[in-house]
C-alpha cells in the first residue's frame, strides 16, 4: 500500500486571507454553524470560534479537508468474511435444488458445507486474501482465492478418495456447487477492489496521524514510516511546542502547524486516528506533560521508540512494519465494539420506545395542559470528541423561563420548574425523548451524560473545574451512566460533586464492556428511587 501522506503544496496564499483575519472568522463560524446549528444568545458559537483561532489558517484549512468517516479494517475484513461465508453456503443450497439433476439438502451435505467454509476460512487466511493490501490488488487478489477454493475442492476429492468420507454426496451436486461458488466468490472480491479502491482514494482506509514533536527524531521516523512497504499511515502534519530554532517549520516535507493546545483543538476538527509522540522515553517528565494533555482525546496514543533503539516483545509494544512503538492509550470503543453497542443501542431503545410510549403520549399531554408551549425542550449539549449536539427532553419549566443555554442550574424548589415538571424531573420521565437521539446516533443508551455547554459550578465551567474534564467526551453521552448509578444525578453546586461525576464517566469508558452496559442498563431504574438530589 502506498504512503498517502499529506505534503504541503506550497504556502498559504495571503489574498486568500483579510489582515485581520476577518475572512478566516467568517469561514469558521460557517463551518461551524452548519455542524452546530444557530445557538441562543449565540454564546456558544462565539466560544467555539475563539477556541479554534489560535490554529493558523494552514491548520486550520488541512483540518477541514480531514473530515468524514473512517472505516474500521478490522469490521471491513470482518464483513468480507462474513459475505464469504454466505457466499458459500447460498451456492450450495442453489446447487442442491437447482438444475436437472436436483439432489435436495441432506445432513451430508450440510456437514460437507460446515466443513468447506471452515477449510476455506483458513486457506484465504493463510493466502492474505482479508489484507487490505491485498484486497487492493484485482488479479493477485483473484488469483489467491481462486486458488484457495480450488485447493479445498481438491482435498475434498482426496478424502474421498482414500478414506471414503463424503462417498455418499452426488458428484452432480459438487460439480454444480463448484460451478456456481467460484464466480460467485471471484465477483464478490472484484467488488471488495473496487469499494477498497475507492475508500482508499477517498482517505476512508487510512490510518491518520499527527507527530507530536519535532527536529531530527521527527524526521527519521518519518522516513522509516514511508520506508515501510503497504504502510497505510496518513501523515497530516506535525505539532511541538518548542521554537522554530529549536524545531523546523518544515520537517520531512510535513508542515508544523502549531503547539500542543493548538493540536488538541486540531483534533477536535479533524478525524485523526493516532497521535505519535517523537520524543526519547528518557524525556519521561516531558513525555508525562504531553500525555497529561493529550489523553482527553479519542484516538490511540503511541511513543515512538525508534530513537531509542530498544527491542519489544510483540506483546509490550506494537509496530507499522519494523517501527515499534509503546501504546499508551487506545481509542475506546472502536471496530467491533463500536458496532456490538450500535447494535445494543438500537434494540434496546426500539423496546424501550414500544414499552414507555403510553407513559410519554401521557407525559406529552400532561406537559401541554400544564402551562403553554412546546412539550419538547432543546438544549444544546457536548457530544462524542466535544461535539454540540442537541439533546430532547420533555419541557419540564415555564417556556418563557427556560434557560437552553443552561446559564442558571434547577435548584429545590426552583419558581421556574412547572407542577409536572417537578415530577417528571424527579422520576427523570422527562429524559424519555432522548431515546430519539439514542435511535438517530447521537447519543448511547448508556455513556457519560451530556452535559449542557455553558454547565458551571461557581460561575466556572466544568471544564475548569475538573482537570482532564473533557476526556469523558472519549465516547458518546448516554441517556443513563455509572455516575447516575452511583447517586451523583441532580444539583451540581461543588466542585466535588462534578468531580465525582467526572471520576465514574473515566471509570466506565477504561472498563468498558456490553455486560458493564446491561448492568448499568438494569440497575436504572432502581437508582430513580433516590430523588434527593433530584428536582
Amino acid at each position: 500500500m502506498s504512503n498517502r501522506a499529506f505534503k504541503p503544496t506550497g504556502p498559504i496564499d495571503p489574498t486568500r486571507y483579510s489582515s485581520d483575519g476577518s475572512k478566516l472568522r467568517d469561514r469558521l463560524e460557517k463551518h461551524l454553524r452548519l455542524a452546530v446549528g444557530e445557538v441562543s444568545g449565540s454564546t456558544n458559537l462565539e466560544v467555539l470560534s475563539t477556541a479554534n483561532l489560535d490554529l493558523t489558517a494552514e491548520a486550520l484549512e488541512i483540518a477541514q479537508g480531514l473530515g468524514g468517516k473512517g472505516i474500521s479494517i478490522p469490521v471491513l475484513t470482518g464483513l468480507v468474511r462474513l459475505s464469504d461465508v454466505l457466499l458459500i453456503a447460498g451456492t450450495a443450497l442453489i446447487a442442491a435444488f437447482t438444475g436437472a439433476e436436483a439432489t435436495g439438502f441432506g445432513l451430508p451435505n450440510l456437514f460437507a458445507t460446515a466443513a468447506s467454509i471452515l477449510f476455506s476460512l483458513a486457506f484465504f487466511q493463510a493466502a492474505d486474501v482479508y489484507q487490505v493490501p491485498v484486497m487492493r490488488q484485482g488479479l493477485s487478489q483473484l488469483g489467491r482465492v481462486a486458488a484457495g477454493w480450488t485447493l479445498v475442492f481438491a482435498m475434498f476429492a482426496l478424502l474421498r478418495s482414500t478414506t471414503g468420507i463424503g462417498a455418499s454426496i452426488p458428484e452432480t451436486w459438487i460439480g454444480s456447487w463448484y460451478a456456481l461458488s467460484l464466480p460467485a466468490l471471484c465477483l464478490s472480491r472484484l467488488i471488495v477492489y473496487q469499494l477498497v479502491r475507492h475508500w482508499m482514494n477517498t482517505g476512508r482506509l487510512e490510518r491518520r496521524a499527527i507527530i507530536v514533536g519535532g527536529g531530527t527524531a521527527a524526521q527519521e521516523l518519518i522516513h522509516e514510516l514511508e520506508a515501510q512497504p503497504d504502510n497505510d499511515i496518513r501523515i497530516c502534519g506535525i505539532f511541538d511546542d518548542r521554537s522554530n530554532e529549536r524545531s523546523p517549520p518544515v520537517v520531512a516535507g510535513y508542515p508544523k502547524l502549531g503547539n500542543i493546545s493548538a493540536l488538541v483543538h486540531f483534533a477536535r476538527l479533524a478525524r485523526i486516528d493516532m497521535l505519535i509522540v517523537c520524543i526519547p522515553l528518557r524525556a519521561e517528565r516531558r513525555v508525562l506533560e504531553l500525555l497529561k494533555k493529550l489523553w482527553v482525546l479519542p484516538v490511540d496514543i503511541r511513543l515512538s521508540a525508534h530513537t531509542d533503539k530498544v527491542r519489544f516483545r510483540n506483546r509490550g509494544a506494537s509496530f507499522i512494519g519494523t517501527v515499534p512503538f509503546v501504546d499508551v492509550a487506545e481509542k475506546p470503543i472502536a471496530d467491533w465494539d463500536m458496532v456490538a453497542k450500535r447494535i445494543f443501542d438500537v434494540v434496546f431503545a426500539s423496546l424501550a420506545l414500544v414499552v414507555l410510549l403510553p407513559v410519554m403520549i401521557l407525559t406529552a399531554i400532561a406537559v401541554k395542559l400544564d402551562s403553554k408551549g412546546p412539550v419538547l425542550f432543546r438544549q444544546k449539549r457536548y457530544g462524542f470528541n466535544n461535539e454540540i449536539i442537541e439533546v430532547l427532553k420533555f419541557r419540564s419549566m415555564y417556556a418563557q423561563m427556560a434557560d437552553p443555554d443552561a446559564r442558571n442550574v434547577v435548584t429545590k424548589g426552583d419558581p421556574r420548574v412547572t407542577r409536572v415538571g417537578r415530577f417528571i424531573r424527579k422520576t427523570s420521565i422527562d429524559e424519555l425523548p432522548q431515546l430519539f437521539n439514542v435511535l438517530a446516533g447521537r447519543l448511547s443508551l448508556v455513556g457519560p451524560r451530556p452535559h449542557a455547554v455553558n454547565a458551571h459550578t461557581d460561575n466556572r465551567t466544568w471544564d475548569d473545574v475538573v482537570d482532564g474534564y473533557f476526556a469523558r467526551h472519549k465516547v458518546k453521552p448516554g441517556v443513563t451512566g455509572w455516575a447516575q448509578i452511583n447517586g451523583w444525578r441532580g444539583e451540581v453546586d461543588t466542585p466535588e460533586k462534578i468531580q465525582n461525576r467526572v471520576e465514574c464517566d473515566v471509570y466506565y469508558i477504561e472498563n468498558w464492556s456490553i455486560l458493564f452496559d446491561l448492568k448499568i442498563l438494569f440497575m436504572t431504574p432502581f437508582s430513580l428511587l433516590n430523588t434527593e438530589n433530584a428536582y
